[in-house]
């Protein structure tokens, strides 16, 4: 058997290009090129402020390009696949995680709720606008003191009449206060039940968080419901119970299996590059045999990770992916990737905790991403459960 003629690519050693189809590559070619416009010159300085000036901004641009709940279908959403949902989030995480926190709350998770359970005025009301960017969306599931225990919620909704009051309190909401609709998910007498917010409502409010040492260029907030009377056409009439939320949380997990790789690409290849300039002994620290060493290992697991995401994205593209699947994806890839900027800071030396480098930046965003959506025991449990038979959650 002769040897291939096909050039070995440093960035693609395993020709997963070669996956994509021409419809695939100009997704990923348009949301690489915006990030590197539009974000990437002014990241780190907006990661050392901790702030995200011109959200409203961004979110139309991303709109236009067809970012914003962009596998969906109708009211103005692009209808892509999931792979090339996937491709922008690599893409829009390579640039920073806050970025794809950005689109993945906004579509996988407030669009998503809407589009999924939501009535067809409650679609035709949020969907479009969101699409577009003009409108912002956040998504309030977790609370103050409940986490990864979301039935234990201590939001309520209670009927008065025709209409709904609405009490509580979320934290750790992105795009929170600069939504113009809240989902959030509330316990009622009927069970926890999902509600479109508008966040002008009185008794509303959603102070920013400050003070993060994680997702810097994000806005976080704490959502605070103070006797919100909201119409009967505000619940989301589609699903009733824990299902609801925890299937938005599958649709974005599986963002987050692609986007890690987008955080770990980019270290990896600021290492890389680092790594054939930088000399020490007379030579590139690339030519000594343990930094060698460490991008072989790097190499292995960002694109096996994204052999992953292929995979599931293909999954979910034919209707077959399981949430299990999605945990399986979550859990390996967040934690290669925080490895491999953990790594990729060694070979960089001093000059990798500097912001003139991503490399720290994207390590403690992706503390968060850890996290968030899932912890790593929750997801270890999920996959135990699937494979042993056995509930070990409680």
């Amino acid at each position: 058997m002769s040897a291939s003629k096909t050039p070995f690519v440093p960035t693609d050693p395993l020709g997963l290009d070669e996956l994509l189809s021409p419809e695939d590559l100009a997704v990923r070619d348009t949301v690489r090129t915006w990030a590197a416009d539009r974000v990437l010159p002014h990241i780190a300085q907006w990661y050392e402020g901790g702030e995200l000036p011109g959200i409203r901004e961004l979110a139309r641009e991303l709109g236009s390009i067809g970012a914003l709940g962009m596998s969906l279908t109708g009211y103005g959403c692009a209808g892509a696949s999931a792979v090339q949902y996937g491709l922008a989030c690599l893409e829009l995480e390579a640039a920073d995680s806050g970025i794809r926190s950005l689109v993945s709350v906004q579509g996988s998770l407030a669009m998503y709720a809407i589009w999924k359970y939501g009535s067809e005025e409650q679609k035709e009301r949020w969907l479009p606008g969101m699409a577009a960017g003009e409108l912002i969306g956040c998504f309030g599931l977790t609370e103050p003191d409940v986490g990864s225990d979301p039935a234990a919620m201590r939001t309520y909704a209670k009927r008065d009449g025709g209409d709904w009051v609405l009490n509580g309190r979320k934290m750790w909401i992105t795009n929170g206060s600069v939504a113009a609709v809240a989902v959030v998910w509330a316990q009622t007498d009927e069970g926890i039940r999902g509600f479109a917010v508008p966040t002008d409502a009185a008794g509303f409010s959603a102070p920013e968080i400050k003070h993060k040492w994680s997702l810097r260029a994000s806005v976080t907030s704490e959502l605070v419901m103070d006797d919100v009377r909201l119409p009967a056409d505000a619940v989301l009439p589609g699903v009733t119970g824990l299902k609801g939320p925890l299937g938005c949380l599958s649709h974005a997990r599986y963002g987050i299996v692609w986007g890690s790789m987008g955080a770990a690409r980019s270290a990896f290849e600021t290492a890389l590059d680092y790594a054939r300039t930088r000399e020490q002994f007379g030579k590139p620290i690339g030519g000594f045999q343990l930094t060698q060493a460490k991008l072989a290992d790097m190499a292995l697991e960002l694109h096996k990770g994204i052999l992953l995401a292929h995979h599931l994205g293909r999954r979910m593209d034919a209707g077959t992916l399981r949430p299990e699947q999605i945990s399986f994806g979550k859990l390996n890839n967040v934690r290669e990737a925080i490895d491999i900027c953990r790594t990729a800071r060694t070979i960089l030396g001093a000059n990798g905790i500097s912001l003139e480098y991503p490399v720290m930046r994207h390590a403690t965003n992706l503390e968060s991403v850890l996290t968030y959506e899932g912890t790593v025991e929750m997801h270890q449990l999920v996959l135990g459960k699937a494979l042993t038979g056995l509930d070990a959650f409680r």
